[in-house]
């Protein structure tokens, strides 16, 4: 068995304007998914992380020094939201698990094999 890193991806001023009807279900669904996973012997770790603001970068400056920043490291509109460990036969399971993450979380995907040991 491989791990894979199932990792969920928005835009956080998209999900401000989700409906809380709308998130309600969504964290039901992947409450049933996560119990799925579990139930199946796929589950690893997951988790939710906190809007892309509360992030701080801990990097080593041109000149050796360490900096610490406020903020997160890409620039981008689009940021990690939260993920999935799992363990899967081969990539193919992990894209079937990943199928129904997406659909449970209502977000996009994206799914990437650990480097083996």
């Amino acid at each position: 068995m491989s791990q894979y890193l199932l990792s969920v991806w928005g835009d956080p001023a998209e999900l401000e304007q989700v409906p809380p009807e709308a998130m309600e279900q969504a964290y039901a669904d992947v409450d049933k998914f996560n119990t799925k996973l579990q139930d199946q012997g796929a589950w690893v770790f997951a988790g939710g992380l906190h809007t892309p603001d509360t992030a701080t970068v801990v990097r080593k400056g041109e000149d050796g020094e360490v900096l610490v920043t406020d903020g997160p490291f890409a620039e981008a509109k689009e940021q990690i939201g939260g993920f999935w460990i799992i363990e899967a036969e081969d990539l193919d399971a992990a894209l079937a698990w990943a199928r129904e993450a997406t659909v449970a979380c209502q977000a996009p995907v994206e799914v990437r094999p650990f480097q083996e040991e």
